[in-house]
């Protein structure tokens, strides 16, 4: 949660913004945040962070090509150092708003960042800072979906459940909430349309800029088509990969390890829901793409095993909660990282 000054001061950076950009982790919250915020400001474009683990200092050049003279990175705890130099030089200031723990010391100086974590506080995603920030009780259902989607409810779901009945249930599980209602089914539908070309990810956003209520996205209609019928496509295919998962469950092993390989990238979704359906197991979801393997891994203690795990093996990379990671490693390695998770819960 953050304080009041620390409210007062990212509004007044947001007021001081003419033509913002706004940088986001490239999934429900990362989106929803962004949305709130714009919707706050009235101004600012939004551009998803496809490049992992970091925000790579490629992106810059978005900077000129939409003439931002202010930059909002949200639910982003990686940026390149290339990235905040290119920033000092041209004097483009930053607000970095996030909820991940990480290393403070490589945040420089002139950045204006904010994170509950280091007070001591580690209670809500970033969509539920941005909340705090915006405050527009039309927007609460934006907030709910972003907070559903990283596995947190607010202190304000029974309040929504008031208005939205029909589309909640009486659960204080997040988990359940996302999994069993229709506004949970939100959080997926704006994940898989993110995973969609650039063309149709911009159309996305500026409907969901545009939506005043759950029901406009979640019936189909001439200005959401594109994003129903990407739902359409992927949630089958996402199923199918949920049913095959589920025949490598063995009740007497720790692990639910998943390997697949395609054309679609939703290892993190897929992770989810398997830790939805087995709390009790470690799930690790492992996504073979030619050279390299995107890896999401749920539960106990999992951040340390998969830093673990990684340690030792050439172009890795690992990051994320402490029972929420996503890692690379090479393909030919995938095998050693499976045995150093499965000796590490041994």
């Amino acid at each position: 949660m953050l304080n009041k000054n620390q409210i007062e001061e990212i509004r007044k950076h947001l007021e001081k913004a003419q033509n913002p950009v706004f940088f986001f982790d490239n999934d429900s919250d990362g989106l929803c945040s962004f949305l709130l915020l714009q919707k706050y400001s009235n101004k600012g474009k939004g551009i998803p962070i496809r490049s992992f683990p970091e925000l790579s200092v490629e992106y810059f050049r978005k900077i000129f090509e939409l003439n931002a003279d202010y930059i909002f990175i949200l639910d982003k705890p990686l940026i390149a150092a290339e990235f905040f130099e290119e920033a000092k030089k041209y004097n483009i200031p930053i607000v970095c708003i996030d909820h991940h723990d990480i290393d403070k010391s490589k945040i420089p100086e002139f950045v204006n960042y904010f994170n509950p974590v280091f007070d001591g506080v580690n209670d809500g995603p970033t969509t539920y800072l941005c909340y705090q920030i915006s405050q527009k009780k039309e927007d609460m259902w934006i907030a709910i979906v972003g907070c559903v989607a990283d596995r947190f409810l607010p202190d304000f779901y029974q309040e929504f459940r008031e208005i939205y009945p029909d589309l909640t249930i009486d659960s204080e599980d997040a988990f359940e909430v996302r999994y069993k209602s229709q506004i949970g089914k939100i959080t997926n539908m704006l994940s898989f349309a993110l995973k969609d070309r650039t063309t149709n990810v911009v159309n996305m956003m500026k409907f969901m800029s545009n939506a005043k209520n759950p029901y406009e996205v979640l019936e189909e209609s001439q200005n959401n088509y594109t994003m129903h019928k990407r739902f359409n496509q992927i949630n089958l295919k996402y199923k199918n990969l949920l049913e095959k998962a589920e025949k490598f469950y063995n009740l007497n092993k720790k692990i639910l390890f998943f390997k697949y390989a395609g054309d679609l990238s939703i290892s993190s979704d897929v992770a989810n829901e398997l830790c939805y359906m087995f709390p009790d197991k470690i799930v690790v979801v492992a996504y073979i793409s030619g050279m390299k393997v995107n890896i999401s891994a749920r539960g106990k203690k999992v951040r340390d095993a998969v830093s673990n795990a990684v340690e030792g093996l050439e172009n890795s990379t690992s990051g994320g909660h402490e029972e929420a990671v996503g890692a690379k490693v090479m393909t030919e390695d995938l095998e050693k990282f499976r045995e150093k998770i499965e000796d590490f819960y041994s």
